[in-house]
């Protein structure tokens, strides 16, 4: 193994490698006490009756998909030497901010130099992405290791070709759990979070996209992963659209920076949600009939070539759906997706590339990844499975392209539960204060 490899990762070494260098440093895989074990990599606890291995040694379950973790291995890692080439040039994107952009670039850039954990709130749509470059650029500029990490893998996807388009001269390494290729050391790294698990005091910056997410939001082991695998010099930044109460509370107490966008980058509103209540609209489905307001919805969207999405609620209607639309739209081109999907890297592919009509799905789709002008509809948009922030999102996902900045989002639902009321407001206040900060530059001007 090259050297570099093991710069600020946690490398699994069987207990009796004995070739180190005096660099190297060596660390325990677990940590053991009268009745329990904690795997040091993800920092689960367990009761040593569920993970015993032979001879009283001990593994750990909770992160067995990166390796198995056990007493039999210690880890290896060197201490991050920030060894990089210098470069005449980092940031080759051409494009330009919003003066809100700006102002919200400016304030990460601030909190990258000061090291000083930060928020980044800003409306689904906005151009997060775009924001950091600049912040991204003066880190790499000054020698600094830098991460980009998402829950989602087809999100990762989605920021590797954009991010290797802005920083064209950069190596860019991309990890997550269906790759195939080799690690290898980077300055610029996109990552799942559950990679970060591998790393230890690595990152100067690291970036947190959709950081409300599942299963990042609320995950003990990747929360640590987070905390484990920046310096303890270094800095994180939190992306969302929809903080949850625990960032907003760091905020009220001043523990975190924050930065706040109600705008598109193109500057038109969010597009709103439009309810349709239909009764038993699930037996319909059973039954190969689609509810009107559904028929009409995939009319309007095959008359106009646009692609759209349609949620459910559960994994299990998915092939359900797609029998009763086959049925009434037998020329449609469209095929399902969730987060077990084998091929679902390959579907979404399909779909960026236009050579689908539409996908249905769960709410694997609900943030992260963007088709140019689309619509959307939610199938039971009043199951307890939709949080108001993933209705939000899934309705984020619609307006998005500056040459088709409006669209269809469609909930068809039994009643309006509280989510959806959550969700309507929230889109309308963003619009509102989106209004607000437009009428105030207007002034300034």
């Amino acid at each position: 193994m090259d050297k570099s490899e093991f710069f600020g990762r946690l490398v699994l070494m069987p207990r009796d490698w004995t070739n180190l260098e005096t660099s190297f440093k060596k660390l325990p895989t677990m940590q053991i006490a009268e009745t329990r074990v904690r795997c040091l990599r993800c920092h689960t606890w367990h009761d040593k009756q569920v993970v015993t291995l032979p001879r009283n040694e001990f593994y750990c379950s909770a992160c067995i998909q990166l390796g198995r973790v056990s007493t039999l291995e210690n880890f290896v890692t060197l201490e991050e030497p920030n060894q990089f080439e210098i470069l005449d040039t980092y940031l080759t994107w051409q494009g330009e901010l919003t003066p809100s952009q700006k102002r919200c670039s400016e304030e990460v850039l601030r909190a990258f130099n000061l090291s000083q954990d930060h928020l980044l709130w800003a409306v689904t749509g906005a151009g997060k992405t775009e924001m950091l470059f600049p912040g991204i650029n003066d880190a790499l500029q000054t020698g600094k290791r830098v991460c980009l990490a998402s829950p989602r893998v087809d999100v990762c996807l989605e920021l590797f070709p954009r991010l290797q388009a802005a920083f064209q001269d950069v190596d860019i390494a991309l990890l997550h759990g269906h790759q195939t290729d080799p690690y290898h050391y980077a300055q610029l790294t996109i990552a799942t979070t559950h990679q970060l698990l591998r790393f230890y005091h690595a990152f100067d910056v690291l970036i947190i996209d959709e950081v409300d997410a599942f299963p990042y939001a609320q995950n003990a082991q990747l929360l640590y992963a987070t905390k484990q695998a920046k310096k303890q010099t270094g800095m994180c930044l939190y992306l969302t659209a929809t903080p949850g109460d625990i960032l907003l509370k760091k905020v009220r107490q001043k523990q975190l920076g924050v930065s706040y966008l109600p705008q598109r980058f193109h500057g038109f509103p969010l597009p709103e949600i439009k309810t349709k209540l239909v009764f038993n609209w699930w037996k319909k489905v059973k039954n190969k009939r689609l509810p009107k307001a559904l028929k009409t919805f995939l009319t309007n969207c095959q008359q106009a070539k646009r692609q759209f999405l349609v949620f459910v609620p559960h994994i299990n209607q998915l092939a359900v759906v797609l029998k009763a639309i086959n049925k009434e739209f037998p020329d449609l081109k469209l095929t399902t997706v969730f987060s077990a999907d084998e091929h679902r890297l390959e579907k979404v592919q399909l779909m960026r590339d236009g050579r689908i009509a539409g996908l249905i799905t769960t709410t694997i789709l609900e943030r992260g990844v963007t088709f140019p002008k689309i619509d959307v509809c939610v199938l039971g948009a009043d199951d307890g499975t939709f949080s108001s922030s993933a209705l939000v999102q899934i309705a984020g996902r619609v307006g998005r392209n500056p040459k088709r900045p409006t669209g269809t989002v469609l909930f068809i639902c039994n009643g309006i539960s509280r989510s959806i009321k959550q969700a309507q407001r929230q889109i309308k206040f963003v619009n509102h204060k989106a209004k607000e900060d437009a009428y105030a530059v207007s002034n300034l001007s």
